[in-house]
């Protein structure tokens, strides 16, 4: 019915600029992308929902295979709400009150031990292919493994390409240009490999909490059995507040960047976080925050993604990326950055797959990469570590690249 009646709607040649439209455009686009990666032998098994979801809607359009309105729609949609930032602040601060106070606090302590040897040990591995590959060993650091762990585009790319710009007297867009491929290609390789991970989770169980960080923390998730007795008990009352909650987390955070500059979602995380070590949310909020969290995850994920890909993946960028060394030098990266995590993370008493898969997150697309990443590997409920691989890791990452480029190295 929803897709005859978006069709009857673009034959007139206009679709209302409703935000009922919107939430039925973006789910047949998602969830029927969804639907056919799912069912793709091998693919399946490698992320092939995700995949499908970000990336076809991106090369359809670029050839002109979607109605342009369509195209506009959905943009204008996404740029104008900014819904993006909705769905990751639902999603991480839902999961953040949904976890063990204790478990928080070891786990946002240990998650920077496997990160940082990941991303030394993916700076030397990747600088050294290209290296050997011929890209040079200064570009192939600068331009393919910074880029892969800046942390997206709006809080990597752009930055880094602006910074970049200024100290070799260059254009920024012919930066930005350069550094965006590896941005890409990094995300899409650590999706690939998060599904992986699941499915060797799925047959070597010892290997994996199923989301949980480390081992004997009962608590940070809760079993199926008590997760259905709550959220079919929860008040709608403390589902509406925790609702709202998490919006006035969100704002306090752009109220936050608009006074010191920190990016909105880092600050609303940090205040969450302090929220919640605090025990300043009460238990009925917590419960309320979970099922946020649970219909979150479950219903606008793939919505999202369609909306993601349609808006903010330049697929002629893509392509032109697509010389084989390049290619290579990314997936070693990327590929080193996980497996330094899962031996690491072993070593610190950490589950070495959700590891591995927290610092495939500081080579992911920002925000839309963690959703990608983390929906990929089935494992949503550990967006707040995602966020901090990929916020602070890729602050760190920027900052660092920028100040040794600065000094000429």
């Amino acid at each position: 019915m929803l897709v005859g009646v978006i069709g009857v709607f673009m034959v007139q040649g206009k679709l209302p600029s409703e935000i009922c439209m919107a939430i039925c455009v973006l789910a047949v686009g998602g969830c029927f992308c969804a639907e056919i990666g799912k069912r793709i032998p091998v693919v399946k098994h490698v992320g092939g929902a995700i995949i499908f979801t970000t990336f076809v809607p991106a090369c359809l359009a670029h050839y002109g295979l979607l109605p342009m309105q369509l195209e506009s729609y959905v943009a204008n949609f996404a740029n104008s709400t900014k819904v993006l930032y909705l769905f990751i602040a639902l999603i991480t601060v839902g999961s953040i009150m949904s976890m063990d106070r204790t478990v928080l606090i070891q786990g946002f302590v240990k998650i920077f031990v496997p990160l940082a040897a990941g991303s030394v040990a993916a700076a030397v591995m990747g600088t050294s292919v290209g290296a050997l590959l011929g890209l040079g060993a200064k570009d192939t650091f600068y331009y393919i493994v910074v880029p892969i762990m800046a942390g997206g585009i709006g809080e990597g790319a752009i930055p880094l390409s602006i910074g970049y710009s200024e100290i070799l007297k260059s254009a920024q867009g012919a930066e930005f240009a350069r550094v965006i491929p590896p941005v890409m290609f990094g995300s899409l390789t650590a999706v690939a490999l998060a599904g992986l991970l699941n499915t060797m989770g799925k047959r070597y169980p010892h290997l994996t909490g199923e989301g949980r960080l480390q081992p004997g923390a009962t608590d940070e998730l809760a079993g199926k059995a008590e997760e259905a007795a709550t959220l079919s008990t929860v008040d709608i009352g403390q589902v509406a507040a925790a609702g709202i909650s998490v919006i006035s987390l969100y704002l306090l955070g752009l109220l936050v960047h608009s006074l010191v500059g920190l990016p909105a979602p880092v600050a609303m995380l940090f205040i969450a976080v302090a929220v919640k070590l605090a025990q300043a949310a009460s238990p009925e909020l917590q419960q309320g925050s979970k099922f946020v969290y649970k219909f979150t995850n479950t219903a606008l994920t793939f919505p999202m993604l369609f909306a993601v890909g349609l808006t903010f993946m330049p697929w002629d960028t893509l392509v032109a990326a697509l010389a084989w060394r390049n290619l290579l030098t990314i997936a070693c990266t990327v590929a080193t950055l996980m497996a330094t995590g899962f031996a690491v993370g072993r070593w610190v008493n950490l589950y070495p797959i959700e590891a591995a898969i927290v610092n495939a997150c500081h080579s992911g697309q920002g925000s839309s990469g963690d959703v990608a990443i983390l929906t990929a590997a089935n494992r949503m409920q550990m967006m707040p570590f995602a966020q901090i691989a990929t916020r602070i890791g890729g602050a760190i990452t920027v900052t660092l690249a920028l100040i040794a480029l600065s000094h000429g190295w």
